[in-house]
Order: C-alpha cells, then structure tokens, then sequence
C-alpha cells in the first residue's frame, strides 16, 4: 500500500478548505492546507464576505441617513470617534482590518488546536497525488491519498476594460482606497455590484449601475428586487440596464477621471469604476493536467453529488465549483467532501438553503420565487406582512421592510420565504426551518411569537 504525506491536503483556507481540513482532523486524519497567503482565510476574509459586510456595517453607522442614532452613540468607540458626516475612507476600512485580524486569529486556532498542518505556498499538481509548493522559501513536495480543490475564484476582467487599481478597480482593491470618490459607475448588477452599490450611495456617492440586463439579480423574487432598486434609486442610485459597456478608460488631465462609454453612444464620466462582472476559478496554476483534471472556460471545476472530480479521490468544493458560490454552503460542501473522502455515510447538499444579499437594504430567501412557481403551473397563495405594521419595525424605523411566505394552494406546504429589510438574512431561518422540517400554514397557525419582534411577520393575522 502506497505511504502518503497525509490522508488529505486541502489546496486554499477558505471556508470550503478549512471546513474540509478541519472535518478531517476530527475523523483522526493527517490533514494539511496549503495556502499561498502568509495568513489564512482565502478570499472570503480577505477581500469577499467579512471586509465587504464589516464594510456594511461601517456604512450603516456613518451613511448619510444611515442608522438610528441609539446604533450610532453606541458603535462610535469602534470609528475613532470619527463624525459621519466627515467619516474618511481610511476610518471606515480601519474598522475593516480589525475585524479581519480578529478572524485571522480565531481560524488560525481553530486549526492549530486541530492539528491541521499549514503550508505557506502556491501549489500545483505533479502527478494523480502529489503537489509542489513553491514559496520563498523556495519548493518542497506533497503527497496526499485524498485532494480537495478549494481555491477560490479571482475577479473576471472584460476585455474591454483595462484595471489599473486605482481608478479602474475590481472588489478586491476596493479596501485599498484613500479617500471616498464623488461619483463611481459600477458595472455588473449581481449580488457584488448591487451590494456595493448601494453601500456607497449611502455615502452620499453618485452611483450609477451599467449592466447588459434587464433585470438586477434575476433569480430573486420580482417583487423583492423591484422594491430593493426603488430604495436604491431614492438613494439617488442611477440604473442603466440593458446597455453594455464598448469600453472603459481613464482620461488623462490633473485629477484623472474614468470614461465610460456604453454602446448605445452614451457616455459616464466619474471618479472611479467598479467592474464586478463575475468571478474565475483560480485554477490557472494548478497545473490540473498533470492529476488529469481541466477547468472550464471560467476556471471552474465539475464535481459529482458527493463532491468528486472526475478522479474519485480528487474533491472540489466552494466557489471554484460555481453555483451557489456561498460562504456558508462552501463550507458545507467541505465538511461533506471530507465525509465522503473518508467512508462517512451523510447525505447530500441540502436543497433549501438560504441566500444573503447585504445589499442597503439587505434581502433574503430561501426556496421558490413566484414567477418560478408561476412557470411551473403550481398552484399557490401569498402572505404578504410588512414592517411598518409591526411594533418592532415601527422601533427601529424601518417602514419599508417586507416578509414574503409563499404556500401551496392545495397542500399548504411552505414553497418560498423572501424578505428585505432590516435583519432579513437573520429572519429568514424561521422559514428555512420550517421549509427543513417540511412543514406548512398549519405552524404558522398555531406559533405565537415573541412581542416586539420583526419575527412577528410569520403572524398569520398580518398576511396581507
């Protein structure tokens, strides 16, 4: 029997490598990450989910109309004192950087006290089982009777746009500005350009969104995303869809300002570009031929239910394997693939997982929208309850909020839970939970929910 390094080495820290690595440990296997970062985290600490929702929450407290003053007193030890209404970049990205260090410190420990092994350097495939890491420190080799894929995904470039991380930026430059622009025109209207999007408007920046779309976010409930662009655009965010970009550029005078020119012959001139048009697989250096393996035309890998590649003991998981691309499914997808690696009977990816969009305001859900319902001819009724006829809306002044429930007209069945506002990523359990345990109207019926709460929605004398 061939002698392996380890039982299994996790390529990337991210939620679906750490999960793996850290599942695996628990088993009693050698477990290994490589991470070519000096710290771990991947891109979900770096610059994805934790900088960009700390991000939020700055926004939140110091945005022009941002939130209730009680939050503002109370969160202004974490900003220097600083003043909203003259808040820099760098006091809102400071807040960033401490919470990124936090989270650096506790999954470093986490693997630490799990006996994960942590391998500083880019790896890449020399054979079915074993990896180079080159670092620094110059190459050292790997084996390893199982492999999972966990590498994350780097920002997807158009050829028609050419980044300078200044002017011209993806998300992952966002933190490194030095001062908050006046204008900014962001192109992509999915979930990170919209999330930003609004987050900057609230700071008072002139924000205009270019997509080739008709719609923003087309998997979300109609009604939701049409509620979520009506906010922005009170916000005075400027939508420009159906329009796509000929190109974008930086015009050469003292100040220096973005162009960019759209192929219906209009024109945007601002400070800065924010291109959010999709995300790669970071798959470029893997070397993936030399284990047999090749990526798709956007870097991504293909795996089976249980998270395989086409090699049984070659695993994949978290963004580099496409939809949903969540952090939380990630890390599911890791915890799964290190069962199935080592003989673990569980079962597969559960199906009614929920989606976050931290948009301002932030949007949840969790199962079917309407117009997908209304495709598939199944028969359905709507309870509609919102914030505004709640006591704790009223409290925290939230008069646009909404909770949408979706049952089956025939068996009262929970079909699909959508809500934005206030606490919707947090809201939203309720119905996964319901929806998990297969049940219906009937708990909705019968469940009293504590007084003042937004959890109240689910009310049934609410519905609308």
């Amino acid at each position: 029997m061939a002698k392996y390094d380890y039982d299994m080495i996790c390529i990337g820290s991210g939620p679906a490598g750490q999960r793996a690595a850290v599942q695996g440990a628990k088993l009693g296997k050698r477990m290994a990450i490589i991470e070519k970062e000096p710290v771990v985290g991947g891109v979900c600490l770096h610059t994805g989910t934790i900088p960009s929702k700390t991000f939020r929450e700055a926004v939140l407290t110091f945005g022009k109309g941002g939130r209730r003053a009680s939050d503002m007193r109370r969160r202004a030890g974490d900003m220097n004192g600083a003043n909203r209404d003259v808040v820099t970049a760098s006091q809102l990205f400071e807040r960033v950087d401490t919470i990124v260090e936090r989270e650096e410190q506790i999954q470093d420990s986490q693997l630490g006290r799990n006996n994960v092994d942590v391998i500083v350097g880019t790896a890449a495939f020399a054979g079915p089982h074993e990896l180079v890491v080159t670092s620094s420190h110059g190459q050292r080799k790997a084996t390893a009777r199982n492999i999972m894929i966990a590498v994350g995904t780097v920002p997807a470039t158009p050829p028609e746009t050419k980044l300078d991380g200044q002017l011209i930026l993806t998300s992952d430059e966002i933190f490194a500005l030095k001062e908050m622009p006046h204008s900014m025109v962001v192109i992509g209207c999915g979930v990170v350009g919209i999330e930003y999007a609004s987050m900057f408007a609230l700071m008072g920046v002139a924000v205009t969104v270019v997509d080739g779309r008709e719609r923003p976010l087309e998997f979300l409930d109609r009604e939701i995303m049409d509620e979520l662009v009506h906010q922005m655009r009170d916000n005075k965010v400027v939508f420009r869809l159906g329009e796509k970009v000929e190109a974008v550029e930086v015009r050469d005078n003292a100040r220096g300002r973005v162009v960019v020119s759209l192929e219906s012959g209009k024109r945007l001139v601002a400070d800065l570009a924010l291109v959010c048009a999709g995300r790669s697989g970071s798959t470029g250096s893997l070397n993936l031929q030399a284990a047999g393996l090749q990526a798709d035309e956007r870097g991504r890998l293909t795996v089976d239910e249980t998270f395989r590649t086409c090699k049984k003991h070659i695993f994949a998981g978290g963004d580099v394997i496409g939809f949903p691309s969540l952090a939380a499914t990630s890390s599911e997808q890791g915890r799964l693939a290190a069962c199935n690696a080592f003989g673990v009977e569980v079962g597969p990816m559960p199906s009614n997982f929920s989606v976050g969009i931290y948009s301002v305001p932030e949007i949840s859900m969790v199962g079917e929208a309407e117009h997908e319902l209304t495709a598939k001819k199944i028969p359905y009724e709507v309870g509609l309850a919102r914030f505004r006829e709640i006591a704790r809306g009223q409290i925290l002044g939230d008069d646009t909020g909404l909770l949408k429930l979706i049952f089956h007209r025939e068996d009262h069945s929970l079909l699909g839970v959508h809500t934005i506002g206030t606490g919707a990523t947090e809201l939203i359990h309720i119905g996964q939970c319901v929806m998990g345990l297969g049940g219906g109207l009937d708990y909705f019926l019968r469940t009293v929910f504590n007084y003042p709460t937004l959890a109240e929605c689910h009310s049934t004398r609410l519905f609308s």
